[in-house]
C-alpha cells in the first residue's frame, strides 16, 4: 500500500511539473518566437497608442462609424466576460432586443434587407468582423455622416474585405476596427 501511495505522489508531482509548468512555458516561448504578433493578441497601434485588437470587437455607436455585431460579453465586448446571451430563440427578452434593433436599422435604411449579423450576437460576443452584406448595409449612413460619396466608402469596405481562409474555411468578412481606423485616416469625422 505504501509503495502505491509513493508512486501516485511521484506521478502526480512529475506530471504536474511537466504539463502544468514545462509544457505551457515551451508552447508560450515557441509562440513568442514563431508568431509574436498573434501570441500577444494582434494589437493595433495608431500614433504609438494601442487602440484595439484585430481579433476582439469594439463598440462603435456614432453614426459616422461602421457598427459591429451586438455583444453580450459583460457590458459589451468585455474580453474577460466572453459569452453569448444564452437566450433561446423564443425568449421574450431576446425577441424584444432583436425587434428594437430591427426597428432602428429599418429607420436607417427603410427599403434594404437587414443582414442577420447586425441583429444577432456571436457565441463569444467578441466578433471583430461583420459580413460584407452588413458593411454594405451601413455604407449610406457612414457616407452621409462623413460627407463622402458612397463609392469612396464602398472602396474602403472592399479594401478591408477578407475572403474565406484557404478558399473554403469560414465566411467572407470585414474587420470593423481596421475599417473605421482607415476611415478616420482617409476622411476624419467633422
Amino acid at each position: 500500500m505504501k509503495k502505491n501511495v509513493v508512486i501516485a505522489f511521484w506521478f502526480t508531482l512529475v506530471t504536474t511539473v511537466m504539463f502544468g509548468i514545462l509544457y505551457p512555458l515551451a508552447v508560450t516561448g515557441l509562440a513568442q518566437v514563431l508568431f509574436p504578433k498573434r501570441a500577444n493578441g494582434q494589437l493595433i497601434e495608431k500614433n504609438g497608442k494601442t487602440v484595439g485588437s484585430k481579433i476582439i470587437g469594439q463598440m462603435f455607436t456614432e453614426p459616422g462609424y461602421f457598427h459591429s455585431r451586438p455583444s453580450h460579453a459583460g457590458t459589451g465586448y468585455d474580453a474577460t466576460a466572453s459569452s453569448g446571451s444564452q437566450l433561446g430563440p423564443t425568449n421574450r427578452n431576446l425577441l424584444e432586443r432583436v425587434k428594437g434593433d430591427v426597428g432602428k436599422l429599418q429607420a436607417e435604411s427603410p427599403n434594404a434587407p437587414i443582414p442577420v449579423d447586425l441583429v444577432t450576437a456571436s457565441g463569444s460576443g467578441l466578433d471583430p468582423e461583420i459580413s460584407p452584406a452588413a458593411a454594405e448595409f451601413q455604407i449610406p449612413r457612414v457616407a452621409r455622416e462623413r460627407g463622402m460619396k458612397e463609392d469612396e466608402v464602398r472602396a474602403l469596405v472592399q479594401k478591408h474585405r477578407k475572403a474565406r481562409d484557404l478558399g473554403f474555411l469560414g465566411e467572407p468578412r470585414v474587420n470593423v476596427l481596421q475599417l473605421n481606423l482607415d476611415l478616420d485616416s482617409v476622411h476624419p469625422l467633422r
